[in-house]
């Protein structure tokens, strides 16, 4: 214990963390005018090789702090790139805490199971999904993941055994689904081949209609369906898929349907977009990720699943090592992984701090942010919208007379971020080179979205 014990005293090095994180949070409050460059100091002392003694505790968590006001941090409030999570403050003390106590969720724990299993409860009630099982997990790509295990051996049954055996099999998903279906698809061995993205309506949503095809013209092939996925919010531009639409068609053809939400499902406790999600309480299973819209800090991402015996079906073992009660099964049987972090207390600590209210009172928040860029960006002639927002996300571009205007915004992208004032990431609808803001910050001000404006207004016009 010695050889690892602090060079400091507690209270002094706990004091000092706790004043980085306090400035930290101060400093989130309101925007900053630059994103401060890597120094040479800094460079200088990450290019050294591994330690071999020891450097004082105080002048490592000082170091550590120049190094973290030195990157792109999400929580600032002009951080409009990609759906970045807002750092909620109690979510970081549950972070804190959680990590102190080590506590492994793969077997029963006790007090930390039951905190687990009712903040499950509370998301379902939260979008509107009567979940019987579920987990937390690390993401939306591992939250996917487990709910087509579960799906295919649904589908395929044993085939969590022997494999697909060359079996054929398909999921559906719209053609702007996130690659994390993909990637499940790989991993779970049906090959990226295997995803038929359909196409989008004028809206950006898949059409029952062609899913239905689909899946009747593969039946009739020989091929078997594994799972619908709707989009609850895509994430190049926030559109939601006709669930209830989707629903309808899986429930007369026997086939799972999964509800990826993980940006958009939120969305679902806002009353003013609560009706985008209708048929959600009809999906075999859904996915959200809490560091995303729910503002807590990564990693934070649950799915939940109607009958929590696909999860069982799908991932159950009897192993030497972990005995089982005869009557209840632990959590690493219905999770893909061993090591499980006590991810549920941030959440469980911020619906208990702050309550249902003043999530959604924040929700809406952004979702009026959106509509308020939208109307600014249709205010001058230089910008164009490229779709009304359905949730938060308000794909623009720049226009400039003259120019290639995917190349200008390709490079106007380049140089909001160089500039330092705004995060905005770049994309591509359709072959359109755009600006992708996304609203889902709830330090972020109606001035934070002017100022948006403003700058790409300025750098816009620099380039032109």
């Amino acid at each position: 214990m010695k050889q690892l014990a602090l060079d400091a005293p507690r209270s002094d090095v706990f004091a000092q963390a706790g004043r980085l994180v306090a400035d930290a949070w101060a400093s989130f409050d309101q925007a900053r005018d630059d994103q401060p460059p890597v120094d040479d100091t800094t460079r200088d002392m990450l290019v050294t090789g591994l330690p071999e003694r020891a450097t004082a505790v105080q002048q490592v968590l000082a170091d550590a702090g120049r190094v973290l006001d030195e990157s792109a941090a999400q929580p600032r409030p002009r951080w409009f790139g990609f759906v970045g999570s807002s750092g909620l403050e109690i979510g970081v003390l549950g972070d804190l805490l959680s990590a102190t106590y080590d506590i492994n969720l793969a077997i029963g724990t006790d007090a930390a199971t039951l905190v687990e299993r009712q903040a499950l409860r509370w998301v379902g009630e939260l979008v509107g999904y009567p979940g019987q099982g579920g987990s937390f997990t690390s993401g939306g790509m591992l939250s996917n993941l487990t709910a087509l295990t579960a799906a295919r051996e649904r589908a395929l049954p044993g085939s969590r055994r022997r494999g697909i055996s060359g079996t054929p099999a398909t999921i559906y998903c719209s053609s702007e689904a996130h690659y994390s279906i993909v990637r499940a698809a790989e991993v779970l061995g049906l090959g990226s081949d295997a995803v038929r993205s359909v196409p989008i309506d004028a809206n950006r949503r898949a059409r029952p209609e062609d899913v239905a095809d689909a899946i009747d013209a593969d039946r009739a092939a020989g091929i078997t369906p594994i799972a619908v996925v709707a989009s609850a919010g895509t994430t190049l531009t926030g559109a939601v898929d006709p669930i209830a639409g989707l629903a309808d068609v899986c429930a007369s053809r026997g086939v799972w349907l999964h509800v990826d939400g993980a940006y958009g499902l939120p969305a679902a406790a806002a009353p003013s977009t609560k009706a985008l999600f209708a048929g959600l309480d009809r999906a075999d299973s859904v996915s959200v990720d809490a560091h995303k819209w729910l503002y807590l800090p990564k990693a934070c991402s649950v799915v939940l699943v109607r009958d929590k015996a696909s999860l069982v079906e799908a991932f159950a073992h009897d192993e030497s090592y972990i005995l089982h009660d005869e009557d209840e099964r632990h959590a690493v049987d219905t999770t893909l992984e061993y090591s499980r972090p006590f991810r549920a207390l941030k959440l469980w600590l911020a619906l208990r701090v702050h309550g249902l209210a003043a999530f959604q009172a924040a929700i809406e928040r952004n979702l009026s942010e959106a509509r308020l860029f939208a109307d600014l960006v249709k205010e001058r002639p230089e910008l164009e919208l490229l779709g009304e927002p359905e949730l938060s996300v308000v794909p623009f571009r720049h226009v400039a007379t003259g120019r290639d205007l995917d190349v200008h915004n390709r490079a106007l992208a380049a140089a909001l971020r160089g500039d330092g004032r705004v995060y905005v990431s770049g994309a591509d609808i359709d072959g359109t080179a755009c600006l992708r803001p996304c609203f889902v910050n709830f330090r972020t001000s109606d001035d934070d979205v002017r100022v948006l404006r403003d700058v790409v207004l300025e750098l816009g016009a620099k380039l032109a």
